[in-house]
């Protein structure tokens, strides 16, 4: 009888507990009440679409002096609230973007989507939550590499200097394929950002964009669905999303988010599963030491797989149309092809690549698409390239055969650390024509490497595509990754010691951080 009590007294406590699913209608604001079991309540502005409070578990956790908005706030939109059943969907219009905020009843959750058929005139998408950092300052999972607070500008307004450490909320960039969920949190609470999927975001399974920000007013909490952050590819219009903020006590929630509820709430441009198909298949002949990587793309959407450790792999569920697919050996781009997908199908799609070069003399790095083992590469995602605790950039020499991979560097920059000098001992064999092929990941102000081998001074190359926007400065390794090939005559290596210089050549000049520079992928002499 106590037990059959005791299940009866939670069932009611229960109920209790949930009944407060709704909405609340004010002259100004809609007030949702997710019903959940650690309360959670959040007002939107009939006016704006600015979210102005979230109460979580009895605390406030909105700044008080600025919404949580699109972009920097959408200022003015038709705003609108409905109930159906177990779920609350409040839909912000404008001329180009419609925003939504959906509750499920019960879950301490705000899922939102996000439809343009325009990019906002200030050129970035995305959301930010501006939350409270008394109780909310930590950042995960980088930690305190993008809290500013307190800091002096030293780059633009967004670098920073503190205690003599630099930080940025550049800093907190992940790749979104690894970007499943970032968090801010505290003692009593938690906020993360749950990403189920890129689709209509652009540049890539390796991009990466500004995930937290804790600047002292307020702890930002952020995705970006657009930037013009060393962005390579043109914007996706369409449904960016869904995509979840969740409310927690303590623990990291699963980022296993089920949405496939949004097929029934009259979301624009929301493709369900079986409006969709799937690529499979294997992939084969790229170097075994690194993970391989599967990215299908075209102007409307973008996705991407890891494969298993035999090759195999499936794409997630994705949009019927046409697609480039490219196949890379860490980041390296080692193969393309073209698939279409249909909805309700699963297509099979083989595709098989490698890195092909000669008979190498030496090889400095590794064809990878990133600059990891060079000097700095593993501090350069979380500081600037002046912070103290850099080794130190050079000029550097590396001498083939007794150097540290860590004494050639990541980057090279006019003006501070060029050239980069390279000392080898060839053979009588080697005396030949041979090709010296050098590998970048990322270019800033028509960086690019001029090159010497012995008294030989190569032709210069052209110069690379601009992407307009800070790189290496801002934590950023990847861009369009330029591979130049110097060309090298007979006779001018010589059996012996042989000496290659490569400096950065470019229309501008300085002595600073932000003179033209280019990051090095590899750098491999072969015949």
């Amino acid at each position: 009888m106590l037990s059959r009590a005791l299940l009866y007294s939670s069932f009611l406590w229960a109920r209790v507990a949930y009944a407060a699913f709704g909405i609340t209608t004010t002259e100004n604001s809609y007030i949702i009440d997710a019903g959940s079991l650690n309360p959670l309540t959040f007002t939107v502005s009939r006016s704006s679409c600015d979210i102005t409070s979230i109460r979580f578990y009895g605390s406030e956790l909105q700044y008080p002096s600025m919404g949580s908005h699109i972009g920097s706030g959408l200022g003015s939109a038709t705003v609108s609230a409905t109930q159906n059943g177990d779920y609350i969907t409040v839909t912000c219009d404008t001329d180009t973007l419609t925003h939504y905020f959906v509750v499920r009843n019960g879950d301490a959750t705000i899922h939102m989507a996000t439809h343009i058929t325009q990019e906002p005139a200030i050129g970035e998408l995305r959301f930010i939550a501006r939350l409270n950092p008394n109780l909310l300052p930590n950042e995960e999972p980088f930690g305190h590499a993008s809290t500013t607070a307190g800091g002096s500008a030293i780059e633009g307004s967004d670098v920073f200097l503190i205690n003599g450490e630099t930080r940025s909320k550049f800093y907190s960039s992940q790749r979104f394929i690894d970007d499943q969920i970032h968090c801010i949190s505290g003692n009593d609470h938690r906020v993360c950002m749950i990403l189920n999927q890129y689709e209509s975001s652009s540049g890539g399974p390796f991009f990466r964009d500004i995930n937290t920000n804790n600047g002292g007013g307020f702890n930002a909490l952020y995705w970006y669905m657009n930037s013009g952050h060393v962005q390579t590819e043109d914007r996706r219009m369409g449904l960016h999303g869904p995509y979840s903020m969740t409310f927690s006590r303590s623990g990291t929630p699963s980022t296993r988010l089920d949405t496939s509820f949004f097929a029934n709430l009259n979301i624009k441009g929301y493709v369900p599963a079986n409006g969709r198909g799937t690529v499979s298949g294997t992939a084969s002949g790229a170097d075994s030491r690194f993970r391989w990587v599967v990215h299908w793309h075209n102007d409307e959407a973008q996705y991407w797989a890891y494969t298993a450790p035999n090759g195999g792999f499936t794409s997630p569920a994705m949009k019927p149309g046409t697609y480039t697919m490219v196949y890379y050996q860490g980041e390296y781009n080692v193969a393309e092809t073209s698939v279409t997908v249909t909805a309700g199908s699963a297509t099979r799609q083989d595709i098989s690549g490698s890195v092909t070069t000669g008979n190498t003399i030496f090889k400095i790095g590794e064809w990878d698409g990133t600059p990891t083992g060079f000097r700095n590469a593993d501090n350069q995602l979380r500081m600037h390239p002046s912070d103290s605790r850099m080794a130190p950039w050079g000029p550097l020499t590396y001498t083939v055969g007794s150097s540290a991979l860590t004494d050639f560097p990541m980057a090279i920059f006019k003006g501070i650390n060029d050239p980069v000098t390279i000392k080898f001992t060839a053979t009588s064999s080697q005396t030949g024509a041979a090709t010296l092929r050098i590998g970048t990941t990322l270019s800033f102000a028509g960086g690019r490497p001029q090159t010497t081998v012995n008294n030989y001074n190569a032709r210069p190359p052209s110069a690379p595509t601009s992407l307009n926007s800070r790189g290496i400065t801002r934590g950023a390794y990847r861009g369009f990754g330029e591979v130049y090939d110097v060309s090298i005559p007979a006779g001018t290596i010589v059996e012996g010691e042989n000496t290659i210089t490569i400096s950065v050549i470019s229309g501008s000049s300085g002595a600073n951080f932000l003179t033209p520079n280019f990051i090095f992928d590899c750098v491999e002499l072969f015949q």
